[in-house]
């Protein structure tokens, strides 16, 4: 089958959600990186959470609750204005270095979002960012009001570009995610953003602190039958990595 179309996760696959550590650290002066990691790690929680629980509300909400739930953990508090603010970060996250390259690469084929975000969230981060008018699409699990990994929301694929599961290369740095499109049926492809040997030197190499700690929950393939079908280390390596017609021969 001809790959036809290359999706992209979002946060941490195209945009690095720690971008966010210079405005955490500016309102909370010495709690920043600890704040930026547990947020990120709640606010997945509560994505997955939400869907099993059949709660659902849209990722704003859900990145605004695990926010000030990880305040509380500090004891800290903020007034509306701040939380607004620092919620508001994520609209304008850093892409990271290769990704507009790496976009531009893939021209031949149709590029797109495919994201837990919510619609204006999603709409804002692209707009705010050099990745503005390289993505065909940006799509949001909105309409079917689950989170991925839940299957639904990877149903929006086809429905939204015509295009079959087979006929798609998904790409996400996310094991989460990783695990729900391969079970899904799309050919998947894991940019590395955290080697593990890089990974085991780090938790080995003095006290583990809240971005280590991240890191080995968060960035390393999960155990769960799903393996992605390439392992790439940037996102420029897509173009080659289909040029050369391999899938699951090693790192690129």
């Amino acid at each position: 089958m001809t790959i036809k179309a290359f999706v992209f996760d979002a946060y941490g696959t195209l945009y690095d959600t720690h971008s966010v550590a210079a405005a955490t650290e500016a309102a909370f002066p010495g709690h920043g990186d600890y704040i930026t990691q547990v947020w990120r790690q709640k606010q997945l929680e509560y994505s997955w959470l939400r869907t099993a629980m059949g709660r659902w509300q849209d990722f704003r909400a859900v990145t605004r609750d695990s926010f000030e739930y990880t305040l509380a953990t500090l004891g800290l508090t903020a007034d509306p204005a701040t939380v607004d603010r620092l919620v508001s970060a994520y609209d304008r996250l850093t892409p990271y270095p290769e990704a507009a390259e790496a976009l531009r690469s893939l021209g031949p084929y149709r590029r797109a979002i495919l994201s837990n975000g919510s619609q204006p969230m999603l709409d804002s981060l692209v707009r705010n960012s050099p990745l503005n008018g390289l993505l065909d699409m940006v799509i949001s699990v909105d309409p079917k009001r689950v989170f991925k990994p839940h299957p639904h929301a990877y149903e929006l694929i086809e429905e939204r570009l015509g295009v079959a599961p087979e006929e798609v290369v998904f790409v996400s740095s996310n094991g989460f995610d990783i695990a729900g499109a391969t079970s899904f049926g799309l050919r998947v492809a894991r940019i590395e953003r955290v080697p593990g040997d890089a990974l085991r030197t780090e938790l080995t190499g003095g006290p583990i602190g809240p971005a280590a700690m991240f890191k080995a929950l968060r960035t390393q393939p999960e155990r769960l039958g799903c393996a992605p079908a390439a392992v790439i280390r940037a996102l420029t390596a897509l173009p080659d990595l289909l040029g050369r017609g391999v899938f699951g021969r090693g790192v690129f």
